[in-house]
């Protein structure tokens, strides 16, 4: 590399970089859409292939029943709490946060507890690992393009080190052994 200070060359080297960084950010940004793509396409199938069978989905109307229950419980206590304010009982706001905690806690316990949503949350988890595989391989193959050091060179040049530190361990060893019989 050349100490020169000639503007033109100066000036052509920022270009080429930028231009060389402007191509990398452009592949990451259409590599990023298309995992997107695929991510949004993949969480379509993980749902459509989630569909419950016959059993499992007059589970899930009964659990849905029971959430809409339990809401309409916390509705007509809620009713019947500002009913009682209104007459001049005190009734704190802490009251009213806990109706409804309880409410939603108890609604989403019905709702959670069927299988049918399991296999719905098992299906999305699996779409979203894949989507942050993708993501990895995008954000890796993203800095490799700009020159800068990606985890697998990260690991390489780890390994290198490790072995280099082992092969001089067995030197000093050795060098430890002839000593011993030179004294």
């Amino acid at each position: 590399m050349s100490n020169t200070t000639d503007p033109q060359e100066m000036q052509e080297r920022w270009t080429r970089m930028a231009e060389q960084m402007n191509e990398a950010m452009s592949k990451s940004v259409e590599q990023n859409l298309e995992a997107q793509a695929r991510f949004m396409e993949t969480w379509a199938d993980a749902i459509e292939g989630s569909m419950p069978d016959d059993d499992a989905m007059a589970e899930s109307f009964e659990s849905y029943n029971r959430a809409y229950e339990v809401w309409m419980d916390a509705a007509d206590t809620m009713y019947e709490r500002v009913l009682d304010a209104a007459e001049g009982e005190d009734v704190s706001f802490t009251e009213f946060r806990d109706i409804w905690l309880r409410g939603a806690n108890e609604a989403f316990k019905e709702v959670m507890g069927t299988s049918a949503f399991a296999a719905a949350q098992g299906n999305v988890v699996e779409a979203m690992m894949e989507l942050q595989q993708e993501a990895d391989e995008v954000s890796q193959d993203t800095l490799a393009r700009m020159g800068l050091p990606t985890r697998g060179d990260v690991d390489e040049v780890g390994e290198r080190l490790v072995e280099l530190e082992r092969r001089q361990q067995r030197v000093e060893d050795k060098l430890d052994t002839v000593i011993e019989h030179l004294e």
